[in-house]
Order: structure tokens, then sequence, then C-alpha cells
């Protein structure tokens, strides 16, 4: 079982994995399922790896809280597609950090969200 910032536990819902961290921590979180609700509507909310994400056709993203950071994982073709606006951030093949200290890229997490639904509805028309 994937283990949290904060023990070992498996979470059935994205709210229950919410509440599992302190306040300020459930804000960004709530920011950025927000953010990621308003770009892809459509997608359902789910647990999948023990991370919340967001699932049209497929998985569109996935996001996790750290002790420093969000982690954001929007498949390492977008991170290639968006790397000039990721230059501020950590990123490796298929994850970007946000650190908790820093506000969340809202505009930029919609855009990537938005390009993962396109990329989804083009799998689906194949």
């Amino acid at each position: 079982m994937p283990t949290s910032p904060y023990g070992s536990v498996k979470f059935d819902t994205v709210d229950a994995y919410r509440q599992q961290f302190s306040e300020p921590v459930q804000q960004k979180l709530a920011q950025l399922r927000n953010a990621i609700t308003k770009a892809a509507p459509k997608a359902k909310k789910t647990i999948s790896y023990n991370m919340p994400a967001f699932k049209a056709n497929k998985v569109l993203v996935y996001y996790a809280a750290y002790k420093n950071h969000i982690g954001f994982y929007p498949t390492p073709k977008a991170i290639i597609f968006f790397k000039d606006q990721l230059l501020p951030y950590k990123t490796s093949k298929g994850a970007i950090q946000f650190p908790l200290r820093q506000p969340l890229p809202l505009t930029l997490i919609k855009t990537i969200v938005q390009y993962r639904v396109k990329e989804d509805d083009a799998f689906v028309t194949k």
C-alpha cells in the first residue's frame, strides 16, 4: 500500500485523501481539485494508485501531497509540451513538483489539463 507523508492509509475518495492533511495543505489540494474540475468538468474524480485522479476515457492527471510540495502527474508528453512554462518547477519524466510555500500556478494547471483532455479525446477518435 502506498504511504502518504502522514502514514500508511488507503483512501476511498478524493475528499478522504484531502482530509488527512493539515489545513494549509487541504486548501492547496482544494484549489488544485477546483482548477482541474474547471478545465475538465466531465472528468470523474477517483482514487488510483492511492492518489486523487481525474479520469475521462483514461486518467487525465493524478496529484499527491508531500512534505514540501504537491506532485502533479499529467503524463510525460504533457511535461514535454509545456517544458518552457515549467522551468520554474522541478520536473521529471512524468511529474511536476509545486512547492507548498508558493502559490499554485492555477492557470498553467488548467491549461495542462485542457491539453490532456484534448489528448484523451483524440485517443477515443482513433
